[in-house]
């Protein structure tokens, strides 16, 4: 019982008992129209669990227009989403921190940052806010962005986000129909052979025991892998390293780390698929003496691809991290100046 002043006088007053939740109904707007259900729900039910609102469409207690639904029915302008009694979480979320990142180009449909390694790219597995959070609150009348695809959180460059759901359609679109050229700036151990150019070997993606996600390699007619291609060029040859261009047919996740690393050439610093015990000698410097480096060697540096309204072929670049750069060079000393 909480105590209180009523009168002059301290009495006992019984708390008051939350409001139990409520059957909800969502009306979908224009700007929301054609995306996925379950991406629709994470976006108009904040503080809610993941875990729970993909429980929920799967149990069918979520109705589109009275309809059952799967996660990837695609909501349309005027759709009537009933949602279950979901009670938010009694702590609050964390507050997400305004951030503008380096622009590459902006328009009225679209946005191109250039992202830090380190940086998510939006919140989830662990992680409060990413790239995409912090740039809404960082816009707050912005009535519309949204990630068109994704980097890793520890692979550095181009990302491009969608100010309009008609942009963000086509450029998925596009990025599904591998029409976008995306080139790669990666650094690896080893001297990379140059009759290596592509490398077609089929990934798999699986959960460790603790839930994080990883990717190996498999067998050509292994069922539950999926064909990769990744294109490799030697872009300068370093005293025990290769910087690479690298190019990808197929989207698949950690794709690159794990084709190199399969190749006998781990990314430098790669935390995941790498040398370990190398990175933290390089973390150190020890080993490229007089030169520190901890990070992952990825960076994403070319992104081509036709803008959604014109129709205009853009190629947009990121320079090269001050990190990555500064190892660059001072790989390419000679042995006595190093």
């Amino acid at each position: 019982m909480d105590r209180r002043i009523i009168g002059g006088k301290a009495r006992a007053v019984a708390p008051v008992a939350p409001a139990a939740p409520q059957v909800r109904h969502l009306l979908v707007d224009e700007s929301s129209a054609g995306q996925r259900l379950d991406n629709y729900l994470l976006r108009c039910l904040k503080g809610v669990p993941k875990t729970h609102v993909y429980r929920v469409i799967r149990s069918g207690e979520v109705r589109v227009n009275k309809g059952r639904a799967a996660a990837d029915t695609r909501v349309q302008a005027g759709d009537d989403v009933r949602v279950p009694p979901l009670r938010l979480p009694e702590r609050a979320p964390p507050s997400v921190p305004p951030r503008e990142f380096d622009l590459l180009y902006e328009d009225d449909w679209l946005l191109a940052i250039d992202k830090p390694a380190g940086v998510a790219v939006h919140g989830g597995s662990g992680v409060s806010f990413g790239v995409v959070e912090q740039l809404r609150r960082a816009r707050p009348k912005a009535p519309f962005l949204e990630l068109v695809h994704r980097l890793d959180r520890e692979t550095s460059g181009v990302l491009l986000l969608a100010k309009k759901r008609s942009a963000l359609t086509a450029l998925q679109d596009q990025f599904r129909a591998r029409d976008t050229g995306k080139t790669y700036a990666a650094l690896v151990r080893g001297d990379w052979p140059d009759k290596l150019k592509l490398i077609d070997v089929p990934l798999h993606k699986f959960l460790k025991p603790d839930g994080e996600r990883r990717v190996r390699t498999a067998a050509a007619d292994d069922p539950q892998a999926k064909r990769s291609i990744t294109l490799v060029r030697v872009a300068q040859r370093l005293a025990g390293f290769t910087l690479l261009d690298v190019s990808i047919k197929t989207g698949r996740t950690h794709q690159i780390r794990v084709h190199l690393a399969h190749a006998g050439h781990p990314i430098v610093g790669d935390d995941k698929y790498g040398d370990f015990e190398f990175n933290k000698s390089l973390a150190r410097g020890e080993a490229v003496p007089g030169q520190r480096y901890d990070g992952m060697f990825l960076h994403a540096r070319r992104l081509a691809f036709q803008h959604p309204a014109s129709g205009e072929r853009l190629e947009l670049q990121a320079p090269l991290p001050a990190a990555c750069s500064a190892l660059l060079r001072h790989l390419a000393l000679p042995a006595a100046a190093a």
